[in-house]
Parts: structure tokens; sequence; C-alpha cells
């Protein structure tokens, strides 16, 4: 087609412009010419290079580990930690420097005594009289027992969470060490028990931790009663001490308020004696004048 074939199809506009016909050039040539085949189409998403999936995953990535690295971060602040080393470095395993209760010393000095006195292992005595050895080194180890509660108990309060910061690496080397000792002392102290409760009485290994946590429990409850009846005296005391100051303090004001009364009746007293004296000096002063006094005056 020519060019003035193409501007015979154009349709020509009101305001002079066309519509309809090929774009041409300033030289008079097609703009078609030279235009790639395809070009201002849109890009088809099939054919998008799968190097743009990974760098967006990747920055993804990248932000969601920054999320998280904040996020402990201010958690470590809020708990009073500027940084990983000064939170790691504050888990020493101090807590877990555990010692064994002196009642474990005292049993075996009651039993090398027992021992003296002719007691021997296996006796089954540990229900013998009062004064018998075999009784005697029962309850020390009855007492040693109900001290090592507290031990156990802390031990259980603390190895799941020892447990679960060791699986996720968030405790010091330090502390995790610390926290082993005292979980092996403990278990050896557990075993101990047991065996010097067989060569005591045979069998009584099987229920003697049942016994001193029992027995710890009634103490403990026994204590806490104690505490509160304390408390409750206490509280007793100071109401009746209240009680005693405010009639103190009532009664200290009751005379206070006498007093006042009292010495303003005093000063009113006082005051109307000066009155009184001050119109007599007034009165004797005017009988003193001569009759015609005045009257001679006007003469």
């Amino acid at each position: 087609m020519s060019t003035e074939e193409a501007f015979a199809e154009a349709e020509i506009n009101p305001d002079g412009s066309t519509s309809g016909g090929p774009d041409v050039g300033a030289d008079g040539s097609s703009g078609d010419e030279g235009i790639p085949e395809g070009a201002g189409m849109p890009a088809d998403p099939e054919g998008m290079d799968p190097a743009v999936y990974v760098v967006g995953a990747f920055a993804l990535l990248l932000a969601l580990c920054g999320l998280i690295y904040f996020i402990r971060r201010k958690r470590r602040r809020d708990l009073g930690f500027d940084d990983a080393d000064d939170l790691f470095s504050s888990l020493d395993g101090k807590e877990f420097n555990l010692n064994l209760p002196d009642e474990v010393e005292e049993y075996y000095q009651v039993k090398g005594e027992c021992e003296d006195a002719g007691w021997e292992p296996g006796q089954g005595n540990a229900n013998a009289s009062p004064e018998g050895p075999g009784r005697r080194l029962a309850q020390a180890l009855m007492k040693r027992c109900i001290a090592d509660v507290p031990l156990l108990q802390f031990m259980q309060r603390e190895s799941p969470g020892m447990n679960r910061l060791y699986a996720q690496s968030m405790c010091s080397v330090k502390q995790w060490r610390s926290f082993q000792t005292a979980e092996s002392l403990v278990t050896a102290e557990v075993d101990e028990v047991r065996a010097e409760a067989d060569e005591i009485e045979p069998g009584w290994s099987q229920v003697i931790w049942r016994q001193a946590f029992q027995y710890h429990t009634m103490l403990k409850n026994r204590q806490e009663a104690e505490r509160k009846a304390m408390a409750q005296m206490a509280e007793r005391k100071k109401v009746e001490e209240d009680k005693v100051a405010a009639i103190k303090n009532k009664a200290d004001s009751e005379r206070k308020r006498i007093d006042d009364a009292e010495k303003a009746a005093q000063e009113l007293i006082q005051m109307e004696e000066r009155e009184k004296s001050s119109k007599s000096s007034f009165s004797g002063k005017d009988n003193g004048i001569k009759k015609g006094f005045l009257n001679s005056k006007k003469k």
C-alpha cells in the first residue's frame, strides 16, 4: 500500500487529527519499520527468569531472620541483658552449687556410735526399743532423708527447664556442667540413702523416700501453721496496742481540752477584773472635781 492510499484510509477527526492510518515518520516512511516483533506486548509470566524467585525467597528469609533477631534482642534487653555475651556470662551455674545438709555427716557419726555399741547391718531392729542402736540409727537416717527433700524438689523443678535450654543451646557450658554435677550429687545421695535403709531394715529402701516426703510436707505444714499463728498473735497484739494508744490519745485530748478551757476561763476572769479596775479608777477622778468649776470659768 502506498502512502497516499494509507492517508486516504485514515479518518480525519474534527480537530484535524487522524486515526486509523499507519504512523508515518518525518521522512514519510511508515513507523512499523525497524520495530521488533512483539515489542510493547506484556511479558509472558511463564517466561520469567527463575532467578527472580530465588532472589525473592532469599530476601524474605533475610527479613524473617532479622525480625527474629530483633525480637530476641528486645527480650534480652527487657531481662536486663545488652547482648548475648552478657546473657550467657550471667548463666554461671551458681544456683546449682549444691551442698548436702549437715544431717548427712550427723548420720555417719550416729552410725559409728551404733556400731561401737554392737549394731550390725541387716539386723532388722529399726522398730526395736527407742533406746536401741537400731532405732536410733533409723531415726538419724530419716532425719537425713527429710533434710534431703528440698534438694530433690529443687532438681525436679529445674531439670525439665535445663534440658530444654541445653537442647536449644540457650545455656552456657559452665551452667550445664554445674547442673550435671548437682544432678549426680543428688542421684548418688538418693541411692546411698536407699542402701543405708536396707542395712537398717531390709526392704525399707522401697518406701523411705515416700515417707520422707510425707514427713517433710507434714513438718512444713506445721511450720506454716505456727508462722500464721505467730502472725495472728502479732496482729492481735498490734490491735490491742492501737486500742490502748487510742484510749490514751483520747484521754490526753480530753485533758488538754479541759486545761485549755480552764486557762481561757482564768484569762476571762482576769480581763473582767482589769475592766472593773479601770472603771473604778475613772469614776474616782470624776468625783474629785469641785462643783461650780465649770460655771466659774464661764463667768
